[in-house]
């Protein structure tokens, strides 16, 4: 069988999309998906997700990791499956849809590549020596470093995402370094275990643990630089609660094609 795909990226974040509103994709099976997901023997992607009717909502967003297993949220490809969403027409500037961790608020610009997506609140953030260690839909761990450019975030990465505390669930990890009027961040991605271009959920989280630790309250705007470019995030934080959190960037349709499964 032939199916119909199309390529998105948010920030470098990239994506594999198919519209499986009739429910012709039978996609749990891990092998189809991881190998469609190979950047050298098939379409290549950080992950695969697949746009589904659901009662009650616009659609619902399935995402799967790289790895071809079911992941938790992804905030970029929140992002992109809304752009996905306004291209087959399904929505117009605003919606409403499921995701794995629940209901999701988005807006996007009229031009289709500009999209605000509400993020899961937020009310722990714990600690693990100098890091810190949060779930803005997905779970992270965030430290600060010098040098980000340089370091090697494959190394570092992986062996914090696969010590003894982290190994079984499993953990993205973001590195962070203050720039300009936001951050740098480099992320270590769990299901991709390898760094991605860009992270929705871990520049959430960075935004989120840098404004507990520096004890800012208020209303927050977050711009963030990732190696594929640049995201915002904007949130309020009362001192316990982090409320209004929205994820904030481009989302882009590269390619699309048909092929066989």
């Amino acid at each position: 069988m032939n199916i119909r795909f199309y390529k998105y990226q948010g920030a470098g974040n990239d994506f594999i999309l198919v519209d499986n509103r009739e429910n012709k994709v039978d996609h749990a099976d891990p092998k189809l998906i991881s190998g469609l997901c190979d950047r050298r023997f098939g379409i290549g992607g950080d992950g695969m997700m697949f746009l589904q009717n659901k009662a009650g909502f616009d659609f619902e967003m399935v995402y799967y990791n790289a790895d071809g297993q079911p992941s938790s949220m992804c905030g970029n490809g929140g992002r992109c499956i809304v752009a996905f969403a306004k291209f087959l027409g399904i929505i117009d500037t605003e919606t409403e849809f499921l995701a794995v961790d629940g209901l999701h608020h988005a807006k996007i610009a009229d031009s289709g590549d500009w999209v605000s997506l509400q993020m899961i609140d937020v009310d722990r953030i714990n600690t693990d020596n100098d890091a810190y260690v949060l779930n803005t839909g997905s779970p992270h761990y965030v430290k600060q470093v010098e040098d980000l450019e340089h370091r090697n975030i494959y190394q570092e990465g992986k062996a914090i995402r696969n010590n003894a505390t982290y190994r079984e669930k499993g953990i993205n990890v973001n590195f962070v370094e203050p720039k300009d009027d936001g951050y740098f961040v480099r992320t270590f991605e769990r299901g991709v275990e390898d760094e991605t271009f860009a992270c929705g959920t871990g520049v959430t989280a960075v935004a989120l643990a840098m404004a507990s630790h520096n004890r800012k309250t208020g209303q927050i705007t977050t711009p963030i630089k990732v190696l594929g470019g640049d995201l915002n995030i904007r949130f309020n934080y009362d001192g316990k609660v982090f409320t209004d959190i929205f994820l904030e960037g481009p989302a882009v349709q590269v390619f699309s094609g048909e092929v066989e499964i």
